[in-house]
């Protein structure tokens, strides 16, 4: 694939006004770079569809592709996605050898590596420097950084969030994702069982500390987010059963995995995903009319940063 190895090393939108109600939306696509089935989601749900943002994966194979694709595309919101687990490092495995497993990948087991980065200081050194390296893969490639999250939602672990504002302050970091998504809002958009409830309740005091970190710093962040029960399925339905449960008011960020098609590699790694599904939802007529009909602004984080 394109750019595979000067990505794998790191080398050396208009808003569409309608904010009588204050309802305002950033649709993202997430993994960008993963694989040239999802930076062509990307490039067409944005030129075609209702694509605002993207999130970028610097060191994933088709880094390189998406980068030249974001390129001509200057009211697309790119991001950083800050990649700790399942994927490849930008540094030497040797330089950070407490964060990666025996094949030089990010290890796996989150649980254990969310500990040692409370506990250990050299870990956390090592986590820094990572995290450095790719804040500045992303400056290399001349985008404006619209936004920051982590893959898996890593950076809801108060250290990885620490140190994301900490190194992004010094590459312009003006927005991060909040991952809230409170369990009134999944139920309405179509959840079901026990398992939205467990993870509201589990995640409310570190999405709490998150937030009061991320005002502190005077980093813009979403208010509510649609996509976490959902992960790799919010198609068309489901989309458009989120957009009947919006807020009155407030910045909403609905996020998705799309791809134009599920290749052998994303199905290696989300088995269980619906990607196409999820592109076809971004490219939708009905989502289109939703949003004019409704009056609701779509943009991305840069767009929504002076609130």
């Amino acid at each position: 694939m394109k750019g595979w190895n000067s990505f794998a090393s790191c080398g050396n939108a208009t808003v569409e006004v309608g904010q009588g109600n204050g309802r305002r939306i950033i649709f993202t696509a997430d993994d960008f770079g993963l694989d040239e089935a999802v930076n062509q989601a990307v490039e067409s749900a944005h030129r075609e569809g209702v694509l605002t943002a993207a999130s970028l994966m610097v060191t994933a194979p088709a880094a390189a592709d998406a980068v030249a694709r974001a390129k001509t595309l200057p009211d697309l919101g790119v991001g950083l996605h800050l990649t700790l687990v399942d994927g490849t490092p930008c540094l030497p495995a040797e330089q950070i050898p407490d964060l990666v497993d025996a094949q030089g990948r990010f290890a796996a087991d989150l649980w254990l590596r969310g500990v040692r980065y409370f506990f250990l200081p050299g870990v956390r050194r090592q986590l820094a420097a990572e995290i450095r390296a790719q804040f500045a893969a992303f400056a290399r490639t001349g985008l404006v950084l619209d936004h920051a999250n982590a893959h898996k939602h890593l950076h809801l672990h108060p250290t990885i969030l620490q140190l994301m504002m900490d190194v992004g302050k010094d590459f312009g970091l003006r927005a991060v994702r909040l991952p809230r998504e409170p369990l009134k809002a999944a139920r309405c958009a179509g959840a079901q069982g026990l398992a939205p409830a467990f993870w509201s309740l589990f995640l409310r005091p570190w999405l709490a500390r998150m937030r009061r970190q991320l005002d502190s710093h005077r980093l813009m962040h979403n208010d509510l987010l649609y996509g976490l029960d959902a992960t790799g399925h919010m198609d068309e339905t489901r989309l458009l059963k989120a957009l009947h449960c919006l807020p009155a008011a407030g910045v909403t960020e609905i996020y998705f995995h799309p791809a134009t098609v599920q290749t052998p590699v994303l199905h290696a790694l989300m088995p269980g995903y619906e990607p196409h599904a999820e592109w076809v939802a971004l490219m939708s007529p009905k989502v289109k009319d939703y949003l004019r009909d409704h009056g609701i602004a779509k943009g991305t984080f840069g767009d929504f940063a002076v609130r």
